[in-house]
């Protein structure tokens, strides 16, 4: 079993530590690093069985520390994945990667230079659905692909504070693209292969932060078929993702994390109805497999931190992610249709 320090302690980083203590045979938390050692976290970090270091340098030096987990702003994340591999340990970043190719190729490259595991929390690829879909789509049963599209939505952005770092264009360019929207990219990457190049247009109507609440992007993939994806951070929540193709169509809907609901609601039941409509006979639903997908992406890592499998997404397609995030975010500033590095 790996040994992890979780840096963040958020409401998504206890998430991440509620999601394995006492249920995972692959990974355990043993130390955790926050800006503020609150109460609330005190009591937190004692109740889950994890030492409080001072800073993420203090577990960078702590060697019972094998891996680091980020649940950190989206800007730190590359320098700290240098800085953890340069210690020689694993590491776990939540998503998004990078906000750029070029740091996600530089944090790729440290890790592969010291031979250490890297991670990623799309934990959403790794639903049963998703991977049900894939299959449908690798065996034809959908015919040709045609379009893929995704709708993520949730009302958190209109509780935000001016001096959250949500709050912050920089740190979440693009309103709901890098706390939603990069989860259904990463999917349409996984299941249609590159993105060739992307069209955003992102603004704010209704949050009283400067911050965007409505986005929408088309999408134009390598091998020819179209997609979309629209993310609004004021409004209720819900999710969509859809595959179109010669055959058929299939639906698959569920949640977003919305604010305040419960951690075992954001870790099991992001699917829920499921849809198949082929192009002649009747429509199939069923309701989707339930399961705790947020301690599945972290067992993932630590198997694969002591050799026991690949990490389920390679890193060319977490550095492709990246240049995607990057591309709608040009494209949503210049107005314009923006190819996407390769």
């Amino acid at each position: 079993m790996i040994k992890a320090g979780i840096v963040g302690l958020g409401w998504w980083g206890r998430t991440l530590v509620e999601s394995v203590s006492g249920e995972s045979d692959d990974l355990q938390f043993v130390a955790g690093a926050t800006r503020t050692q609150s109460d609330e976290v005190k009591a937190f970090s004692k109740e889950h069985n994890f030492r409080l270091l001072d800073s993420f340098e203090a577990m960078l030096e702590d060697d019972a520390v094998e891996a680091i987990v980020l649940a950190t702003p989206h800007s730190k994340h590359v320098d700290q994945v240098v800085a953890a591999a340069g210690q020689g340990k694993h590491v776990y970043c939540e998503k998004p990667f990078a906000l750029t190719k070029a740091g996600a190729e530089r944090a790729v490259g440290a890790v592969d230079s010291a031979g250490v595991t890297l991670g990623l929390g799309y934990n959403r690829r790794l639903h049963p659905e998703m991977n049900t879909l894939r299959e449908r789509i690798n065996s034809g049963d959908l015919g040709v692909i045609l379009h893929v599209e995704s709708t993520m939505t949730f009302p958190n952005a209109l509780a935000l504070k001016a001096d959250a770092w949500r709050a912050n264009r920089e740190e979440t360019p693009c309103g709901g693209l890098t706390p939603m929207g990069v989860h259904a990219i990463d999917g349409m990457i996984d299941l249609c292969g590159p993105i060739d190049e992307v069209y955003c247009q992102s603004f704010r109507r209704a949050v009283e932060v400067e911050s965007d609440d409505t986005t929408s992007v088309l999408f134009r993939m390598k091998e020819g078929m179209s997609g979309y994806l629209g993310t609004m951070t004021a409004t209720g929540g819900g999710f969509s993702f859809q595959v179109y193709g010669s055959k058929g169509h299939v639906r698959l809907e569920g949640k977003t994390h919305t604010a305040g609901a419960s951690s075992i609601e954001r870790r099991t039941q992001l699917f829920g109805t499921c849809t198949f409509k082929p192009t002649k006979g009747p429509a199939e639903s069923w309701q989707a497999e339930q399961g705790d997908i947020v301690r599945a992406t972290l067992d993932a890592f630590g198997r694969a931190c002591v050799g026991k499998q690949d990490f389920p997404i390679p890193t060319s397609e977490m550095i492709h992610g990246a240049a995607v995030t990057e591309a709608i975010v040009n494209s949503a500033g210049a107005h314009q249709v923006t190819k996407v590095e390769q």
